[in-house]
């Protein structure tokens, strides 16, 4: 019972953050869209931040769980690679909390919400570090600083899924490896 209440709030919080966005969700927003007393809000959750730090995690986890998902041993290091940045910005694309946040940061640039934004690319740059420090542990790339990598093949897909159709035809899946191929697997250093 008292769990299907915390489940509740965080359903109706999750509604409210989407709809309204950080900024304009109200406790009382809240409470009524999870049909509880405010008072039982605050039985689980200090304030609304804390109760929309509890969002993004879970949000955080489901990504996390997408990107682990696409990898399978038999695929190559670049192709797994792919594969999970491709489904996790798909995610990312696609789910609507994510996309008023986005919204919200660009219009209002309100600190929350850039702080959310901030943790989930952290993590997501964090996730693939850990892949790219596994892979040179096997000797399937190069010796590089993991971190430093990780951050390029984030943004190189973040610029090609979101930023590149600001202005241009979106890219296919496909395009996109061949480009992820070209700029950081061969490089662009022609063979001799």
């Amino acid at each position: 019972m008292v769990m299907d209440r915390k489940k509740s709030i965080i359903k109706g919080a999750t509604k409210s953050f989407t709809l309204f966005g950080y900024k304009a969700t109200t406790m009382d927003q809240v409470a009524r869209i999870s049909n509880v007393g405010k008072g039982t809000i605050y039985t689980f959750f200090e304030n609304k931040e804390e109760l929309f730090d509890e969002i993004i995690f879970s949000l955080i986890e489901d990504m996390r769980t997408v990107a682990e998902e696409s990898i399978h041993p038999e695929r190559s290091f670049f192709e797994n690679l792919h594969n999970s940045l491709y489904r996790v910005l798909d995610f990312r694309k696609k789910h609507e909390l994510m996309m008023k946040l986005t919204e919200e940061v660009k219009e209002l640039g309100t600190p929350t919400a850039q702080k959310a934004m901030q943790r989930v690319e952290e993590e997501i740059i964090h996730f693939l570090k850990s892949k790219v420090q596994r892979a040179i542990d096997r000797g399937e790339i190069k010796n590089c600083d993991p971190e430093i990598t990780a951050y390029v093949m984030f943004k190189l897909y973040l610029s090609l899924v979101f930023d590149w159709e600001k202005n241009h035809r979106p890219l296919s899946k496909e395009e996109i490896a061949q480009l992820f191929d070209l700029y950081l697997v061969h490089g662009l250093v022609k063979s001799e």
